[in-house]
């Protein structure tokens, strides 16, 4: 479901993907080949919802208020990023939560289940996890920084393949 908020509309590329059973609502901004799949909220009624290109949010996650997404990063299943920024091909585990003004930096990892408490900084090229997170290790190159290239195509297929059956 995509809809406006106060006669505030998502803006949407053409060639970004949206679940049929995502919402959308508000003040959002998908760019081109971002991708929200199955039962994702991003509620922008509090604060601009951007996702950069390239960027996903994966299924049952929830992102709201001033929340910005950067290319190629991931949002893992479950997870909810509220208020906060995650850099270029950065990931968010599964189940983790990532909270106000904090800022995930580029290529960074928040491992499953994490939280990342209010106004932290997590370093690029870093794995942290726990509750709340620390930080583990330097990561110089992770295949995760990749994941967000095998959604773009995914979610290619998906527009070009996908029916809703009754």
């Amino acid at each position: 479901m995509i809809r406006s908020f106060e006669g505030t509309e998502p803006e949407i590329h053409e060639d970004a993907y949206v679940d049929p059973a995502a919402v959308v609502i508000g003040d959002v901004v998908l760019e081109r080949d971002a991708s929200v799949w199955p039962n994702v909220v991003l509620r922008g009624d509090d604060g601009r919802i951007t996702l950069r290109e390239g960027a996903n949010v994966q299924d049952n996650a929830v992102v709201h208020e001033g929340a910005e997404i950067g290319p190629y990063a991931t949002v893992g299943h479950t997870a909810i990023v509220h208020d906060a920024e995650i850099g270029e091909r950065a990931l968010v585990g599964m189940a983790a939560t990532v909270l106000d003004r904090s800022v995930v930096g580029e290529r960074a990892m928040v491992g499953a289940n994490s939280l990342v408490t209010e106004d932290t900084e997590i370093e690029p090229h870093t794995l942290y996890a726990g509750v709340p997170a620390e930080k583990l290790k330097v990561v110089e190159d992770s295949p995760w920084a990749y994941a967000g290239d095998h959604y773009v195509e995914l979610a290619r297929r998906h527009r070009e393949s996908s029916d809703i059956l009754e």
